[in-house]
């Protein structure tokens, strides 16, 4: 049973804290999409370890990359759950890279949500990728 803060519903107030996080994204909005975020949050992607950072700087670093290659990117949210203070959001990030090519990553990210704020992320977010080995490739040992 999620509980109040602030007279709002935490599970709520959570939605919302994603919920800004894709309308920044959408509108290309890097100050809103840093104010998402705690200024000493802590972003790690367990997948890419040595891809971990903390704070403002490096996330306005990657997302001005990300909004120059992808000037055309958009977040949908596809699902999402809160746990305690814990919500995991399900993604698809879509668009046209300015090289010409299509731009598409699914994932989940895993935010710590603090008054409002992501104060840490877990992202598993990857580009997609069709036409390989199937699920047989994925075992260890199996067919590559």
């Amino acid at each position: 049973q999620a509980g109040m803060q602030a007279g709002i519903p935490v599970e709520s107030g959570y939605r919302g804290a994603i919920e800004g996080i894709r309308q920044a994204v959408n509108q290309h909005d890097l100050h809103a999409l840093a104010a998402c975020f705690a200024s000493d949050y802590q972003s790690e992607f367990p997948v890419h370890p040595d891809r971990a950072f903390r704070g403002h700087e490096q996330m306005r670093n990657n997302w001005t990359q990300i909004f120059t290659a992808v000037p055309d990117i958009q977040a949908s949210l596809l699902r999402s759950a809160v746990d305690g203070d814990t919500m995991w959001a399900e993604w698809e990030w879509t668009g046209t890279l300015v090289t010409g090519g299509p731009f598409l990553h699914r994932g989940v990210t895993i935010h710590g949500i603090d008054q409002g704020k992501t104060r840490w992320v877990r992202l598993y977010m990857e580009p997609v990728r069709e036409g390989e080995p199937g699920i047989e490739s994925a075992a260890p040992g199996g067919r590559r």
